[in-house]
């Protein structure tokens, strides 16, 4: 028997008994070395439990950035085998249409898309059965909680730093220094970007941040755009990411932008607040993305990447819990005053 981990809504956590479970015709099982909590899963599951809908959380093992050691194999597995060490990017699509032969299973629009932690069991348990072609060989520089933030939060960032094709020609605004912010920043920089500027609403992760070296600058939410017009003399900036999923976070990535300007929409929210078109973007001739989580092709290209700047994605995380203490976990994170924070299994 193992112990996973079930998410009733209304911030409730349950740990219960599962048998573990046998891997199937290209399947692995995999012995979980470290799990994170992603703003998604506090969002919609352990705060509302979203039940109906395609994207419903089905009352299965939580956790959708998992890393671990592969422990047994089923029939058919071609690439991986016991002992390896893997990142499992999260979502399982139909494999067959444009969106999965591209890697980008999120995008899969079919009744056989089904996501780790949230349709199909997840990776807060002792063992996650995970299809092998969404296994992402985790370098050996890299450690398993590095490999953990990888699944999403950070390669959720290096898509978002891909579509505005950031380099040293620009300087970067990141609105929203939660753990995706967090990781823009350092990716950011290790891109190339000549200087990084992030805004909250709160001082503690502004601290966190700058602290682990996520931004060069910090910046209070009501001050920020005032303080971009300062610093570039009027011009704005050339890149600004928003991750705060927030009406008014949107807009001033927008506002702050300069002619010419990148923009990426990350944080997940309905509203934009109070944009004039004509004069925010289009006389501006911005450019704005939509960029949601990564594909498979860019997570092994983005693991690679972090092995060889020797850039560990665990610099950000500022609790960590063992499995038992999942409760706790959940808690902190949703405080929303911390950095990442990771169940981490022996």
């Amino acid at each position: 028997m193992m112990q996973g981990v079930v998410l009733p809504g209304q911030r409730r956590v349950e740990i219960r008994e599962y048998p573990v479970p046998e891997p199937g015709h290209g399947q692995v099982l995999i012995r979980m070395k470290a799990s994170s909590i992603c703003g998604s899963d506090l969002r919609s599951i352990y705060r509302e439990h979203v039940g109906t809908g395609p994207e419903a959380y089905q009352n299965v093992i939580a956790g959708h950035e998992p890393c671990g050691l592969i422990e047994d194999v089923g029939p058919g597995c071609r690439r991986f085998g016991v002992g390896d060490r893997v990142v499992v990017y999260h979502i399982g699509g139909c494999g067959v249409c444009n969106d999965c032969r591209e890697g980008y299973m999120i995008s899969c629009t079919s009744r056989l898309r089904a996501a780790y932690g949230w349709q199909r069991d997840g990776g807060h348990a002792d063992y996650l059965l995970a299809d092998e072609d969404v296994c992402i060989a985790l370098p050996d520089g890299l450690s398993f909680v590095d490999g953990a933030l990888v699944s999403c939060g950070f390669g959720t960032a290096y898509e978002a730093l891909r579509r505005v094709a950031v380099s040293g020609m620009d300087r970067v605004l990141i609105v929203g220094m939660g753990p995706v912010g967090m990781a823009t920043g350092l990716l950011a920089k290790a891109m190339g970007a000549y200087e990084v500027l992030g805004v909250d609403v709160s001082e503690a992760r502004l601290d966190i941040a700058r602290n682990a070296g996520c931004i060069d600058g910090a910046v209070r939410a009501g001050e920020a755009l005032g303080h971009v017009h300062e610093v570039t003399r009027g011009a704005g900036c050339e890149v600004s990411v928003d991750c705060s999923g927030a009406g008014s976070g949107r807009a001033l990535a927008i506002s702050a932008a300069g002619r010419w300007g990148r923009v990426a929409l990350v944080g997940e929210g309905p509203e934009l607040d109070d944009v004039d078109v004509s004069h925010a973007i289009i006389h501006k001739q911005l450019t704005i993305f939509g960029s949601w989580v990564t594909s498979t092709k860019h997570m092994e290209d983005l693991v690679a990447r972090l092995a060889a700047w020797r850039l560990s994605p665990e610099r950000i995380v500022t609790h960590r819990f063992s499995l038992p203490e999942v409760a706790e976990a959940y808690r902190v994170a949703d405080g929303g005053q911390c950095g990442k924070v990771c169940i981490v299994m022996p």
